[in-house]
């Protein structure tokens, strides 16, 4: 029988001479949740060591992530690819245990953790994909995709919003596999929380319809265990362990204090410390029975085959479902899908519609979500507003019992009903996505971006084909006013790193932006779409296909009937193409030429080789940059003068707003006329 008690304890001190070793870190949390993890990963947890990105396998999510060297102990004795010498560099550059988990980094670390509540939300998304795909894809007796969702939170996540807007849709999702055990130690870095967290956390969690297991031992494996396997016995409610803690379990002098929290023990305190939980292995040293009692790889190998030869059996009966379920969990998209875009597009340049960029992306998404059964959509309570669903995207809905309801032809329901809870649907994506299965998009008005933004930063930091749906992005939303209209919005995520930005013009940069977006596997997605009309601008074919680069020349002098070459150069993103392409007409009747350079995706043209930014953009001809929003991001492309708005917008009519702050094609061609006098001088 294995010793647990050695078992956690191996946990602790890793987790004491790591920290002490970086002379950084939080050992106090690994030392707390020591026992937790032995009950959870030693007697419960479905995972195979060897093969990490196993599709079937359980998904645990350390959402307390300063706790990280609780789960860098449990990889490295586990089995997986971690390296003791790896552990020795906790927080080191480039080392494969960075200060928090990162995906991506550190085989078995499932998402990047550090912003507090980011966790579990991801986990909502995780185990929401989970019962998707297994209401999409299990037959009778061939039920592949069977699995849970474990998380570890703290009273930090707690306290976040975000945790609780998650928690509520869970509860209201039925999402039974998901299984979240609660580190409660009543320490935070401030020191005792009752002052500052008072809530009644067991009653909350029932209210959001979830299952609570109160006043569970959380040093003792063997109740820990119990509570654990009761959970699973769910069949229509999420669970909510609470386990009673101490911080620093262990320390003599800093357990059940903020001074375990985030700061190493030092060496005297590590002796007591060892000492107090007879543990006389030196720094590092794992003694062999230890290592033998946590390693999983034998049994992980097991349950791998076993689900493999589940899966032969479910290819030989369902060959094309099973073909889709590989391509899907491995994140690829369908082979055909180069001429699926092509046709999208090449459809939305021969109507040449005029409508809001909001309604071409739904144009553009019912030929999508129609090839793609993996697109997911949803909408943060504005679903009318942000055009996320389609004939092909049924809302999803569970019944009484917790079953996805199914539409009369048997398909589950894909587009989703966040409610009003942008930060929530923003994080859940995250975990949709990090899951595999699925492609997950939403919407809301870009101003509320805000709300969605540290999720964004992740999907960014994190390489996850996230794709948000931001409507109403300008002073052209009107009479709504400036709590609603975008200013910075647009600028300020041109600044995310990894982050791909569009604001297209019309339906066929629409259309392109969407194709591309779908296409980069490893990067998010930001749709920037007006509420107001937008007139369609004829291409060429040389424009059709340069949209994907981000920029292009929209038009030319020649294009409008004046023999005679540029002198300017008018760069415009979205709505404001069209303001550019009137001022370049009225220019032209004061016998001055200009070209119109569409920009949809400035991060899109900044990654371009130099020769086709100085074919799009020429040395030596005054740049003038239009877009209703900040100024200041513009000045990056060498402009003689930007027609933007610096200040809040108003509530009013939108043709009256912009009149008010010069969005007009007067007042467009009058700075192109300036700057090129200016430049004369």
């Amino acid at each position: 029988m294995a010793n647990t008690q050695q078992m956690a304890n191996a946990i602790r001190a890793l987790a004491m001479d790591a920290v002490q070793q970086a002379n950084s870190g939080h050992p106090g949390a690994p030392m707390g949740m020591a026992d937790m993890a032995v009950a959870l990963w030693s007697r419960h947890l479905q995972h195979n060591p060897v093969n990490p990105h196993w599709a079937n396998r359980d998904r645990f999510i350390l959402s307390n992530g300063h706790g990280s060297m609780l789960i860098y102990g449990l990889l490295h004795l586990s089995g997986y690819d971690l390296s003791i010498d790896e552990l020795k560099n906790f927080r080191k550059l480039h080392s494969k245990t960075a200060g928090h988990p990162e995906v991506g980094v550190t085989p078995g670390v499932e998402t990047t953790t550090g912003p507090l509540g980011q966790g579990i939300t991801n986990a909502v998304g995780f185990a929401l994909a989970e019962k998707l795909l297994a209401a999409e894809f299990n037959q009778p007796k061939h039920e592949i995709v069977d699995h849970h969702t474990f998380v570890f939170m703290g009273d930090g996540c707690l306290m976040e919003g975000i945790s609780h807007e998650a928690a509520a849709l869970a509860g209201a999702w039925k999402l039974n596999k998901l299984i979240a055990l609660w580190d409660d130690n009543g320490i935070s870095i401030d020191g005792k929380v009752t002052p500052w967290f008072g809530d009644n956390t067991p009653a909350r969690f029932e209210a959001y319809g979830w299952n609570v297991i109160r006043d569970v031992d959380g040093h003792n494996v063997d109740a820990v265990d119990a509570a654990i396997a009761a959970a699973k016995k769910s069949a229509d409610k999420p669970t909510l362990i609470c386990c009673k803690t101490h911080i620093g379990k262990g320390s003599p002098n800093r357990q059940d204090t903020a001074k375990a929290h985030g700061e190493p023990l030092g060496a005297e305190e590590i002796a007591l410390t060892r000492a107090a939980l007879g543990w006389t292995a030196a720094p590092f040293e794992i003694p062999a029975e230890v290592y033998a009692d946590w390693s999983a790889k034998d049994q992980g190998a097991k349950i791998e085959a076993a689900w493999d030869k589940k899966f032969a059996a479910y290819t030989a009966a369902f060959p094309e479902q099973a073909a889709n379920f590989t391509r899907r969990m491995a994140g690829n998209l369908p082979e055909d899908f180069g001429g699926i875009a092509a046709k999208i597009a090449s459809d939305a340049h021969d109507a040449g519609a005029t409508v809001a960029s909001r309604k071409a992306s739904q144009l553009a998404l019912e030929g999508l979500t129609a090839a793609l059964p993996e697109l997911l959509g949803g909408s943060a309570d504005l679903t009318g507003s942000n055009l996320t669903n389609t004939k092909s995207t049924p809302a999803f809905r569970v019944d009484d019992k917790g079953a996805v309801v199914k539409t009369e032809e048997g398909q589950i329901g894909r587009h989703i009903n966040y409610g009003v809870r942008e930060f929530g649907m923003a994080a859940i994506m995250n975990g949709v996505a990090l899951h595999g299965g699925y492609i997950p998009y939403g919407g809301t008005f870009l101003t509320f971006a805000d709300y969605s933004r540290n999720a964004i930063r992740m999907a960014a930091l994190m390489k996850q084909r996230v794709i948000h749906v931001f409507t109403h992005d300008s002073i052209g939303l009107g009479e709504d006013g400036p709590t609603h209209q975008s200013i910075e919005h647009a600028a300020s995520l041109r600044l995310i790193p990894g982050l791909d930005v569009w604001r297209p013009a019309d339906t066929t940069e629409t259309a392109v932006a969407w194709t591309v977006a779908l296409s980069q596997k490893n990067k998010p997605t930001a749709m920037l779409l007006s509420r107001q009309n937008l007139a369609y601008s004829p291409k060429s074919e040389d424009a059709l296909d340069n949209i994907a680069c981000g920029a292009y020349v929209l038009s030319e002098p020649k294009d409008i009937g004046f023999k005679k070459k540029a002198q300017a150069v008018i760069i415009a993103t979205g709505s404001e193409v069209q303001l550019a392409l009137a001022a370049q007409k009225l220019l032209a009747e004061r016998k001055i030429a200009v070209r119109v350079v569409s920009m949809p995706s400035t991060t899109t043209f900044d990654k371009q080789d130099v020769k086709y930014k100085k074919a799009v953009l020429p040395a030596g001809l005054p740049r003038i940059a239009v877009e209703m929003g900040v100024t200041d991001f513009w000045w990056k492309y060498g402009c003689a003068a930007v027609v933007g708005i610096d200040t809040y917008g108003e509530s009013a009519p939108a043709p009256v707003l912009f009149e008010h702050f010069g969005f007009t094609p007067k007042n467009v061609a009058d700075t192109v006329q300036v700057a090129l006098q200016n430049a004369a001088k």
